[in-house]
């Protein structure tokens, strides 16, 4: 079955398949977790309900990361992922803001310069789809409405949740 955000592209499969192959580019060189964790904090930041939805539903389910928490405090988060949600955020808010000392804080943290540039581009391609998908109208798909409300709630921060 197709998914909403398929649909939206296909007029353009040759963009949709050139996202692909920049987002697995990037995906390649970093850790799964820290990738999704910039990838959420991106979306979240975007208040873009579809991307905020999938990337959390692979943080809750896939990598048992409390949720709740990660759009909070970030309490349990140690100090290098708390940073990397940061920049993320940074990146979605202004990235003219962003100086080079807060891009020092990471590598004081022990990334390296490739390391942060991998936040970075995480972050600035889900402001590309998420932006394309939310000036398409396209709502998250209504499988997505199965979540526990409480999980619904932290997760829809922009569109509903489509209803078929």
């Amino acid at each position: 079955m197709q998914t909403n955000h398929e649909r939206a592209f296909a007029d353009r499969p040759d963009v949709y398949a050139a996202w692909g192959e920049l987002l697995a580019s990037i995906k390649a060189n970093m850790d799964l977790r820290r990738y999704e964790l910039a990838t959420f904090a991106a979306a979240q930041r975007l208040r873009s309900s579809y991307c905020s939805l999938a990337h959390g539903t692979v943080l809750s389910d896939t990598l048992d990361e409390p949720l709740l928490d990660l759009t909070g405090g970030r309490e349990t988060l140690d100090e290098v992922d708390r940073a990397v949600m940061q920049l993320a955020e940074r990146v979605v808010d202004d990235a003219t803001a962003i100086e080079p000392a807060d891009l020092q804080r990471l590598r004081d943290l022990g990334l390296s310069d490739a390391e942060v540039m991998d936040v970075v581009l995480a972050a600035a391609a889900r402001c590309f789809f998420s932006k394309t998908l939310d000036a398409l109208c396209v709502l998250p798909d209504a499988h997505y409405a199965e979540l526990e409300p409480e999980l619904r709630a932290v997760l829809v921060v922009g569109r509903p949740i489509a209803e078929s």
